[in-house]
């Protein structure tokens, strides 16, 4: 049996119901905890967002031109005190239908090349930490683990940290902390 070529160009605005379906299926893979899929027009300004920016590209895989994967690339400084930048692949999904055809493959094929083209010689992807077949497939192609990637809201984590979500002005500290002073000056 052979298979299809895969195709693999720049998200253009009127992919936005596909790029739709592809992350409804990246979402609903268990151990996801990203929001529900935007409404077709925010996605579309999205598309036009990252098309204006030259260190961004929202790239699909095209099988029988029908989009089955997609892959968010970036160019960014490998960390703050480097010089050198590095190709970094998120949001890499292949449409479960049509994995192991040689589509994630070709997407980071793509960010390689984009990366020669731009004098990058790294390039880093991410997943999930619960994906194992994504993690085992970049593995394969020689990615290693550098980093765990970890996420919440901005709330939760003010919750955790027991701080309030606006800082209390100056002078409320000020007087919590005279009459602080005051209850241990009057108890000693």
């Amino acid at each position: 049996m052979s298979r299809a070529a895969v195709v693999v160009r720049d998200a253009v605005p009127e992919d936005a119901d596909a790029l739709r379906a592809i992350w409804t299926d990246f979402t609903s893979e268990p151990d996801r905890r990203t929001p529900d899929a935007s409404p077709t027009e925010r996605v579309q300004r999205a598309v036009h967002r990252l098309q204006a920016d030259p260190c961004e590209r929202l790239v699909v895989a095209l099988v029988d031109e029908v989009p089955v994967g997609v892959a968010h690339l970036r160019r960014a400084a490998i960390s703050p005190i480097h010089d050198e930048d590095a190709v970094y692949v998120g949001y890499l999904h292949v449409l479960s239908g049509h994995r192991r055809r040689g589509v994630g493959k070709s997407l980071l094929e793509t960010a390689a090349d984009w990366a020669d083209e731009k004098d990058t010689t790294h390039v880093m992807a991410s997943v999930a930490a619960g994906a194992r077949d994504s993690n085992r497939f970049l593995a394969r192609l020689g990615l290693t683990q550098v980093a765990v990637v970890r996420a919440t809201t901005v709330a939760s984590l003010r919750a955790k940290l027991g701080t309030p979500l606006a800082a209390k002005p100056v002078a409320t500290n000020v007087v919590a902390t005279r009459r602080l002073m005051r209850r241990a000056h009057n108890a000693s």
